[in-house]
């Protein structure tokens, strides 16, 4: 089992540089991304999604503030 934890420091600004490129090249089972700075409404994680991931968010109350966030291939 792979597992990746990732400081992302907002998924938003981490997707236009490459982060989807970045995560197909190395694919793991689980990744754990930190200061995700946004919601899942806020994202296209269709392409994460495509790749076999599962999503699951826990954004911060005040909007644009840490957050974390969950993909997985196995199912929890």
């Amino acid at each position: 089992m792979r597992i990746i934890s990732y400081n992302v420091n907002g998924i938003r600004a981490a997707m236009k540089k490459g982060f989807i490129d970045w995560l197909a090249t190395n694919p793991a089972d689980v990744i754990c991304l930190q200061e995700i700075k946004a919601n899942q409404e806020d994202v296209d994680v269709s392409a994460i999604e495509k790749m076999g991931y599962q999503t699951f968010w826990y954004s911060a109350q005040k909007k644009g503030y840490s957050g974390v966030a969950i993909f997985t291939k196995i199912k929890p």
